[in-house]
């Protein structure tokens, strides 16, 4: 009885999400985490090359995922967060790709993204397993699904898997987020 019941949890948490890429279905691989669940705390590398930690309980984090810093679309939705965490100092933002390290510098430097962190999870992929967002067939196999999570508290708010991987996030969402859970207590927003 005991290991039926655990053989149907586990069947339970086997992530089943389906985005596209360009039109076609892809699935993602990973634990997925769902809005009211604890966020998990994972290492990400950073352009340095040390590592640093996001998820947890580390107050308010937007953690956006993209596939890869090098294309249109993920270039662009970074700018656009960057110039939206203008001011905003209670919040911390991350950008995290399966990008090299030393790309997400080259591209920061150039871009001039300073409002936010770029972390790489090359290394242990272990931000797109906890957060159930690799892509896990096709053309971008291995990759990270474009999504964004807000944490606030250790506590996932906010869970947004863009559709269709070529489109952009809805920004507004995500600053709703932050508001209609009590904001970020500095008066930002």
């Amino acid at each position: 009885m005991v290991i039926s019941a655990l053989r149907l949890n586990l069947k339970q948490r086997k992530n089943m999400t389906k985005v596209k890429f360009h039109g076609a279905d892809v699935a993602l691989k990973g634990e997925e985490a769902f809005v009211g669940s604890y966020a998990p705390e994972v290492a990400l590398v950073g352009q340095d090359l040390g590592e640093f930690k996001v998820g947890g309980n580390n107050g308010i984090e937007i953690l956006v995922a993209v596939p890869s810093l090098d294309t249109g679309v993920c270039a662009t939705e970074t700018r656009k967060f960057n110039e939206k965490m203008a001011a905003k100092d209670a919040i911390k933002l991350s950008v995290i790709s399966m990008d090299l390290p030393f790309a997400m510098g080259r591209f920061c430097s150039t871009e001039g993204i300073k409002n936010l962190k770029v972390g790489s999870d090359f290394r242990a992929r272990e931000f797109g397993e906890k957060y159930g967002i690799i892509i896990g067939e096709g053309p971008l196999a291995g990759l990270l699904a474009r999504a964004v999570f807000v944490i606030k508290d250790g506590v996932v708010i906010h869970k947004q898997i863009v559709p269709e991987i070529t489109d952009e996030p809805n920004y507004d969402a995500v600053f709703d987020a932050i508001k209609s859970s009590g904001g970020c207590g500095c008066g930002c927003m």
